[in-house]
């Protein structure tokens, strides 16, 4: 089996880590694994695998004919049989399909909201969708939208895994030792980062030597300009810190000693997936696929969005007891291994596109 992962840009997202998980994951497992940046590159090119087949199109305008056709002659070249292709990437991957029809669409969707969305938001991707030979999705709710949307029936529900890799460490939290909560997740909508803000806020009130980490790309727009005020109107600037984009994320989590989430929809987030690598205590928003994964009070504590009192009671318990941390962090730990390890999902994976 030969197939290619195409993603927009392999800049750090969950699904461009996604993206590159499955190229570096496949290629032991099958004969040909690749992976094609449309858009733009990335601090995620340096985890892809050497060995990994790579491609980056510089694709400029949603319909880039020299995109497509350099496309086509990449999976001439290397006789792909199927493209899989993460979020709005499929576009170009039917393009190319018009040109070389012998290649198989795989579509994985990662965009938790979707499910709230009427098909007349979605009418290109319903029209592609007649094309795809499969969907993968992250949560049960985009599952169901695909089968009542989508004009595909070949639709499976694989769980985000995340790959141990070699970091080089770099980024040091502020603030006291034993006393750090990190949120990783790029600034932007749905992830709610003025909510982070009201409970940070509220926590540092009673806790005041403790801090809060935010970890993901900075988009130096309006949602980031508005975040950044209220730190300030707060007088929260030595306690609340952003550190944009890093690499370095396992070496980010050993330093730090609660992780949350603050988001209004999510797929199945990946920061998550690390989290309960690194055994660390969870306070979660309830949404997407989350709460089919950690039972509340057993391997983290689950939330509904924007229940600012209940999240702030949630950290107070983390804080106050080392012990409801330590144990909590082990139950995650526990249930990522058993189901959101590589060997895992692949296997799954593999069985579903041999079956297509």
């Amino acid at each position: 089996m030969r197939i290619v992962q195409i993603i927009d840009s392999l800049e750090i997202g969950g699904a461009e880590k996604m993206a590159v998980n499955y190229a570096n994951a496949l290629l032991t497992k099958i004969e040909f694994s690749g992976l094609v940046a449309t858009r733009a590159e990335g601090k995620l090119k340096s985890e892809l695998d050497e060995k990994v087949s790579y491609l980056f199109l510089n694709r400029k305008r949603i319909i880039d004919f020299g995109a497509v056709l350099r496309l086509r002659k990449y999976c001439k070249e290397n006789n792909i049989d199927f493209i899989q292709a993460h979020g709005t990437s499929y576009f170009i991957a039917i393009l190319v399909k018009f040109v070389y029809p012998k290649v198989k669409i795989v579509w994985h969707e990662h965009f938790g909201a979707r499910h709230t969305e009427n098909i007349n938001k979605n009418t290109l991707l319903l029209f592609c969708s007649y094309f795809f030979k499969g969907i993968v999705v992250v949560n049960k709710s985009l599952e169901e939208w695909c089968k009542l949307n989508l004009r595909c029936n070949n639709i499976t529900l694989l769980n985000n895994f995340t790959l141990n890799k070699v970091e080089v460490p770099c980024t040091i939290l502020k603030g006291f030792e034993g006393k750090k909560i990190v949120c990783i997740a790029n600034l932007k909508y749905p992830k709610n980062h003025s909510f982070l803000v009201e409970i940070a806020n509220k926590i540092l009130k009673k806790y005041p030597d403790w801090s809060f980490h935010l970890i993901g790309k900075d988009f130096l727009d309006d949602y980031s300009n508005q975040l950044k005020a209220q730190i300030r109107d707060y007088k929260l600037n030595d306690s609340v810190f952003i550190y944009g984009s890093k690499n370095d994320i396992f070496h980010i989590l050993k330093q730090s000693d609660i992780a949350i989430l603050t988001s209004i929809s999510e797929g199945l987030p990946v920061s998550v997936i690390e989290y309960g690598l690194m055994k660390k205590p969870v306070v979660l928003t309830k949404v997407g696929e989350i709460p089919f994964i950690i039972k509340d009070g057993i391997e983290g504590f689950l939330v509904d969005s924007n229940d600012i009192d209940l999240f702030y009671e949630k950290l107070i318990n983390y804080i106050q007891e080392e012990d409801l941390r330590t144990q909590m962090g082990n139950a995650l730990y526990q249930i990522i291994i058993d189901k959101h390890s590589e060997k895992y999902i692949i296997a799954n994976y593999l069985n579903w596109v041999t079956n297509l």
